[in-house]
């Protein structure tokens, strides 16, 4: 099976053509900023995202002919995991969707690009993925309930390649799984769905390179109304700008994490104080699953980190095995979920 994947992000456009489980051919760009900044809404990019991936793939030879095309999916409304075909409701939705990222793209270039080879176009497991149980959505705050906005690509597909590798399925399995990267997102899969995850995108659980994760409320309502800061500025610090750029000035976590491991201060402490909040929400979701888990597994950029993986291992073992699985890779998850529908191994869903 022929499968071409689509990546776009927020400042990049990742592709790759998949022969069954192998990447054959990969490539991609940084756009410059200058670039992007002509374009005054993210749909305006559709043809330049689009031309620069014709573009790529004309100088390498390669021919539109797939058996399928997979985009990543985009900021749609909340739904059930899975992969999904792409249709007119869909890219409807993706063209006036209330928050603009460049992962919208992917599905509408997706789907051109199909039409123009006769193949289907898909997603899989977007942000948005929402399987969180009704008391898992309330908070004390009338009007303010919990969203569920995670790294749900990767997240679902390592627990299923987890459960794969020792001949079970992912539908049978208890499962915590902690994506690590720029965005921390810790799930409690019970049996084929997500039931609990804190709210990456949003700041919410532990704090991250880039986020500033749960703070005293009272104490951000003091902030939000001294004067000193915007919105924009307010929001920047809780996720953008907050975490180890905010307390270490540095996202660089092969910097980071050399100097932690070498005992400089700050770095030594704030990186313990992360991997201490990570270690506490992977506690809430064991609480979430009543105690019954069949393993831990640890995603994600970060994972890569002998030094952290060795900390937040000793933190949180005795409550479930634990499986390193380093990386997003988020181009072999959606080409797996492609690759799962066309062999019949997936059901495709439709989107309404």
């Amino acid at each position: 099976m022929r499968i071409f994947v689509i990546n776009p992000g927020s400042t990049s456009t990742k592709i790759a053509v998949y022969e069954d489980e192998k990447p054959v051919w990969m490539t991609g760009a940084h756009h410059h900023v200058s670039e992007l900044a002509q374009f005054h809404h993210i749909s305006d990019q559709y043809e330049y995202r689009k031309d620069f991936i014709m573009k790529r793939l004309e100088e390498a030879g390669i021919a539109l002919d797939f058996d399928a095309v997979i985009g990543r999916g985009g900021l749609l409304h909340p739904l059930a995991g899975g992969v999904y075909a792409v249709n007119d409701k869909m890219k409807h939705d993706l063209m006036h969707a209330e928050r603009e990222h460049a992962c919208n793209l992917g599905a509408l270039i997706a789907a051109e690009i199909a039409a123009e080879c006769g193949c289907p176009a898909y997603i899989a497991d977007p942000v948005v993925v929402d399987e969180m149980r009704p008391e898992a959505r309330y908070t004390g705050f009338p009007g303010i309930d919990r969203k569920s906005i995670f790294h749900a690509l990767n997240q679902k597909a390592v627990a299923r390649k987890y459960a794969a590798s020792i001949g079970r399925k992912y539908e049978d399995m208890r499962l915590i799984v902690a994506h690590i990267g720029g965005g921390i997102s810790v799930g409690a899969h019970e049996y084929g769905r997500v039931i609990d995850v804190n709210n990456a995108l949003d700041g919410e659980g532990p704090f991250s390179p880039e986020r500033a994760g749960t703070v005293p409320s009272g104490q951000l309502v003091d902030v939000c109304f001294s004067g000193k800061y915007t919105q924009k500025q307010i929001k920047q610090m809780i996720s953008g700008k907050g975490g180890l750029a905010a307390l270490l000035g540095e996202t660089d976590m092969i910097t980071i994490d050399r100097q932690a491991e070498a005992g400089e201060q700050p770095c030594k402490e704030v990186l313990a104080a992360m991997l201490y909040t990570i270690a506490k929400q992977i506690g809430a979701m064991y609480v979430a699953m009543n105690g019954k888990v069949d393993a831990i597994i640890l995603t994600g950029g970060i994972a890569h980190s002998d030094y952290c993986m060795d900390i937040l291992r000793r933190q949180v073992e005795y409550l479930a095995p634990v499986v390193i699985s380093p990386g997003e890779n988020e181009m072999g998850s959606l080409a797996y979920n492609a690759l799962g529908v066309l062999r019949g191994e997936l059901p495709l869903m439709e989107y309404e």
